[in-house]
Order: C-alpha cells, then sequence, then structure tokens
C-alpha cells in the first residue's frame, strides 16, 4: 500500500499533466492531443520535471515533423536568447531539471545547449534539408523510438 501524502497541488498537477487541446484553423493539422493520452499511460508519479518536459517535447516534435515536406527537417529556436536556431540531432535530459538539446546551428557548427526546464520556451521551426541527396533527418522518430524502449 502507497503511504505518500501528496499536497494539493502534486495531486492536481498529476490530475492535469496529460492533458493537451490545440485547435488549428487548418482541419488536417495533426494535434497532439492523442499522442499526450498515451503519454499518460502508466506511471506518472515518478517521472522528474526533466524526464516529463522530455517526452513531451518529443511529442511536439513528431507531431511538427508530420506537417514537413521531404525537402525540410525540424529545427528549434530559443526565445529569450541570441542562441539562434539548432538543426535537431538530439536531446536528452539529466533529472532532476535540465533539458539537452545536440545539433548543428545555421553555419553547420556543432551545438549543445543545456537548459533548466523552468526557462524552456521553444519555437519548433522548418529548415532545408542539409542536402538533396539525403533523406530529411526525421529526429522525432527516433526520440519516441528511444522513449518506448524505456
Amino acid at each position: 500500500m502507497d503511504q505518500t501524502i501528496n499536497t494539493a497541488a502534486e495531486v492536481a498537477e498529476a490530475h492535469v499533466m496529460h492533458r493537451a487541446h490545440e485547435v488549428h484553423s487548418k482541419p488536417d493539422q495533426p494535434c497532439i492531443e492523442s499522442a499526450a493520452k498515451k503519454l499518460g499511460e502508466g506511471t506518472t508519479t515518478d517521472k522528474s520535471p526533466a524526464q516529463w518536459a522530455y517526452e513531451r517535447l518529443i511529442l511536439y516534435i513528431q507531431n511538427f515533423e508530420e506537417t514537413l515536406d521531404e525537402a525540410h527537417e525540424v529545427a528549434m529556436g530559443f526565445a529569450g536568447s541570441d542562441t539562434g536556431v539548432i538543426r535537431i540531432e538530439g536531446m536528452g535530459y539529466f533529472e532532476p531539471d535540465i533539458i539537452t538539446f545536440y545539433g548543428q546551428d545555421q553555419i553547420g557548427m556543432r551545438t549543445q545547449l543545456v537548459q533548466h526546464v523552468s526557462q524552456l520556451s521553444v519555437m519548433l521551426r522548418a529548415l532545408p534539408k542539409q542536402t538533396e541527396t539525403a533523406e530529411p533527418n526525421r529526429i522525432g522518430f527516433q526520440l519516441a523510438q528511444d522513449l518506448n524502449k524505456a
């Protein structure tokens, strides 16, 4: 029997953590709602803020990638800083509260951004893929595969 005592705020947060709702002007746009339901399945009490942020970002990246054509890949811009845009090549978290992004900046320099979850504010962008012959990189699919292994 679990004898953990939760505060009212913890109970309220756990109740809404995996809910999502979106409305788009174009009805064919993919929505995050069905993916959010999957995220809420299973145990939710043992996740750190970093893991929650990581998992939800994966869903948003996958959802965004569904709107891209074969000539574009997903990248992230970071609000409130002059970091610029990072072409996403990897993502991770370090519990309890750090999210890490790996990739390349706009001139092709290797880039890693380490950010506290309380400062997280990203903008997903579509950038032309780097080479015309290669398939577009779909990092959301790779991140989700790794998440499903866990």
